[in-house]
């Protein structure tokens, strides 16, 4: 999974130079009024506000916009956003999988198809590529917080499945009904997480040449700065050279 890794990477910390801070509140406060709703506005209760809180301040967030997110979710005048997942293949026969909370369903659908159409791919039916990816926890820390091996020591301790630490800092992995007992003992050991989520992990890799790298690149960069999409996951291997 290392080219997985690295890529996750290198886009994350592209996302975050590029990204437009106010698109990345909106999607943030967009989870965490979702997330009271469903579950209920207390954070010690609510696994999911939980985790959406914890995401937020690693974002800076001010706590003001959290509560006010979190405010608008029992105040009956929220947005109806519904949960979708879309699924794909791109460029070089990559699997994508797009998490989006919608108020427009029509809308979302329109317009992720057009992503996919335009760089050549196809949108497929739901559970098309899902198969090929795992549900499991993340969790992610800088580096600065400990060496590998404290790192794996305590993630086993926690009850973690897999630890993967290189210059970007380590990355945790658990299964998808443990995450938040895991991430509560790292965060005894470490302090809070940079961040804590449930993904889409890909089992095996698609490698892509060069030349089409750029198109799955613009792809995934599309689909990632559309107001309605959340996240999204992709099983390709691009060269370092590529993604530079």
């Amino acid at each position: 999974m290392a080219g997985h890794s690295q890529f996750k990477n290198i886009m994350h910390r592209k996302g975050r130079q590029d990204a437009i801070r106010s698109k990345i509140f909106s999607k943030l406060s967009k989870e965490i009024t979702v997330a009271a709703k469903v579950g209920g506005p207390d954070i010690d209760g609510n696994p999911r506000l939980r985790l959406a809180v914890q995401n937020a301040r690693a974002q800076s967030m001010p706590k003001d916009n959290i509560q006010r997110a979190i405010n608008k979710s029992q105040s009956g005048d929220d947005d109806n956003y519904e949960e979708i997942r879309y699924e794909g293949y791109g460029p070089a026969g990559v699997a994508i999988v797009v998490e989006a909370l919608t108020d427009n369903r029509n809308r979302s659908a329109s317009n992720i198809r057009s992503y996919f159409t335009k760089c050549g791919g196809s949108l497929g039916e739901t559970n098309s590529v899902a198969f090929m990816f795992d549900r499991v926890g993340e969790i992610t820390y800088k580096p600065e917080i400990g060496d590998a091996d404290a790192v794996l020591e305590a993630a086993i301790e926690a009850g973690a499945d897999d630890v993967q630490t290189d210059e970007n800092g380590h990355t945790i992995y658990t299964a998808f009904e443990d995450l938040n007992d895991v991430s509560k003992g790292l965060e005894a050991a470490f302090g809070e997480a940079e961040s804590v989520k449930i993904i889409w992990k890909p089992q095996n890799l698609t490698p892509v040449d060069n030349e089409k790298a750029q198109t799955v690149i613009k792809l995934l960069d599309m689909l990632e700065e559309d107001d309605d999409v959340q996240n999204v996951y992709a099983n390709c291997d691009i060269d370092a050279e590529a993604l530079a």
